[in-house]
């Protein structure tokens, strides 16, 4: 049976040698299976490509991508997906903190009990700050609240899939990904081994605060329409509650008979102001929802390949390799 590995890197010059050797300790401690490694250079500025090229050369196992620019890794997560070739794919990150030492046991139970999906999770952030931890939490309370899709607590991208799993996820054509939130649309039967969680082994984190909010309300928009919902039910709130004050100020001029009630400026102020936020809130809101439809429409590919580090795979294999994987194209194939 074929396993392959598939890394997304982005400057991970330090973790690449490290990894390599963990690979290639636990792949020789399985001689029953055969593996590849694809790894997916997400346009690296540092040297993790050169470096790439020395594992190719090293190990007969390996093959790598490499983007013409960064694409991100949701991008460089569906190009390992749609390179690999193997009964078994595995998805793990660079840096150490999804340990290739669980491998061996995400395929027994593959093997010997009846999931198709073996997924890992953390059940602490020890060595992470406090208040990304925080946040963090508050996410996948939020999402699971909103969404119908379920999102784990702690879940990490590591995960041991059969073929059919990701064929389904590939079938998903969507440019604005969120893999969390596309493992648990796809469904299938998910085993979780729990872990502690483990700090890179090298080098820094690439999610800064921003970039880890972005994809926090990129996971919101996609898999719920809640907050569309919530604009509207906000604005027959903030109407009736118009209509109550203007009903209020009507009452009183009949019990007063004083008709003409001129209006503070400081209240004026408050309920223009309180208006003018609740509506750019809403046209907000509307606009997240529009601008990845108007990504979605435009039709472009998810990454464009520079570099590969073998021959094109021939067309006997498994899966045809695409020149810069746009879901259209794949699905001619």
């Amino acid at each position: 049976m074929l396993i392959s590995l598939v890394v997304p890197c982005y400057n991970e010059e330090s973790s690449l040698p490290v990894l390599c050797g963990a690979l290639s300790e636990v792949c020789g401690s399985i001689p029953a299976h055969q593996f590849e490694w694809i790894f997916v250079d997400d346009g690296s500025k540092d040297k993790t490509l050169d470096i790439l090229r020395q594992i190719v050369s090293d190990h007969p196992e390996a093959r790598y991508v490499s983007f013409s620019r960064n694409f991100g890794k949701e991008a460089a997560i569906f190009a390992g997906l749609t390179e690999s070739r193997g009964d078994l794919v595995a998805l793990m990150d660079a840096d150490m903190q999804d340990p290739p030492s669980l491998l061996p046991e995400m395929i027994r139970i593959l093997a010997d009990e009846n999931f198709d999906v073996v997924a890992s999770r953390r059940v602490s952030r020890k060595g992470e700050p406090k208040i990304r931890s925080l946040f963090a939490r508050a996410f996948y309370r939020l999402i699971n609240r909103m969404s119908d899709v379920e999102i784990v607590d702690g879940a990490r991208d590591f995960r041991l899939m059969r073929r059919q799993v990701v064929d389904a996820v590939l079938e998903l054509s969507e440019r604005q990904r969120f893999s969390k939130g596309i493992f648990g649309w796809v469904g299938f039967r998910t085993h979780w081994i729990e872990y502690q969680n483990v700090e890179r082994v090298a080098g820094e984190t690439k999610w800064s605060f921003w970039k880890l909010f972005k994809y926090a309300i990129e996971g919101i928009i996609a898999f719920t329409t809640v907050p569309l919902r919530l604009a509207t039910i906000t604005g027959f709130v903030v109407s009736g509650a118009a209509f109550l004050y203007m009903l209020y100020y009507l009452i009183k001029a009949i019990i007063t008979q004083v008709w003409s009630i001129e209006p503070g400026y400081a209240s004026t102020l408050t309920i223009m102001l309180f208006l003018g936020g609740m509506i750019l809130i809403a046209l907000g809101i509307l606009g997240e929802y529009i601008a990845r439809t108007y990504m979605e429409v435009k039709n472009r590919p998810l990454f464009v390949i520079r570099e590969r580090g073998e021959k094109p795979v021939s067309s006997g294999t498994r899966r045809k390799s695409v020149r810069s994987a746009s879901p259209d194209d794949r699905k001619k194939d």
